[in-house]
């Protein structure tokens, strides 16, 4: 069955202080796979942009056994699912020097990118463009609703939206989150940490000029982070933080 297979060249800037894979670079490349895939089989940027359609984001889920270290052979999986209800899944297999190290899950919405209005699949798909679509399945994690937090919390930091977290839809990139989410996390913390699993909710788009409140609730076995813009929530995390 289809799968796209690309390998990546860990350079010194997709690490850590601890030369360790960061989550940013991490999706980063599981994007650019996701990417690739789409350019193959026929639904990629250049196939949807003339029609004014996108996809945007709106889950991931990534469960690692390792940290990814610099030096190590990187090589990433992919294929997509049949759509449901206008949801596009996709599956990742993420490997390092041919031992399965960690999978990864994300959830896709079809746009129009003049109004952000949700798509159906016949948009731009026939029933016939998934008969060969792969039904391996990586994972079976299926809780993607992640609970607002109801404590008051401390606001721990604020990021203003600029121009270079944005991508070609003019809004944060996912990977941007990523990198403001560690920044919650002091040095010593981040030491011998492994985020993992890992489940991000991207709730709406956030554009330049906004700024972004990030909250922290440590609870028994996991981290709740949230980001909002003026109270209203725009992104969550839910973490296991292992120390290894």
């Amino acid at each position: 069955m289809y799968r796209n297979i690309k390998k990546y060249e860990l350079r010194y800037t997709d690490v850590d202080a601890y030369d360790n894979l960061k989550l940013s670079s991490l999706l980063s490349f599981l994007e650019e796979s996701a990417c690739l895939s789409a350019d193959e089989l026929g639904f990629g940027y250049k196939d949807v942009a003339p029609r004014n359609i996108g996809f945007v984001l709106i889950n991931t889920y990534v469960n690692l056994e390792k940290n990814i270290r610099l030096g190590d052979d990187l090589e990433i999986h992919t294929w997509p699912l049949k759509p449901k209800f206008g949801i596009f899944l996709r599956d990742f297999e993420i490997y390092c020097g041919g031992e399965k190290v960690g999978v990864a899950v994300t959830r896709w919405c079809m746009i129009d990118v003049n109004t952000f209005k949700i798509l159906p699949a016949t948009a731009f798909f026939t029933d016939c463009d998934f008969e060969d679509y792969n039904t391996l399945r990586v994972s079976d994690f299926r809780d993607w609703k992640i609970a607002p937090l109801e404590e008051a919390c401390e606001k721990l930091y604020s990021k203003a939206v600029t121009f270079s977290d944005y991508d070609h839809y003019f809004h944060v990139n996912n990977t941007k989150y990523a990198d403001y989410f560690l920044d919650l996390f002091s040095v010593d913390e981040l030491k011998n940490a492994l985020f993992s699993p890992l489940q991000i909710t991207y709730c709406k788009q956030c554009k330049i000029g906004e700024v972004l409140d990030f909250y922290r609730k440590d609870y028994d076995g996991y981290i709740i982070v949230e980001g909002r813009v003026e109270n209203e929530l725009r992104v969550q995390f839910r973490v296991v933080k292992r120390e290894i």
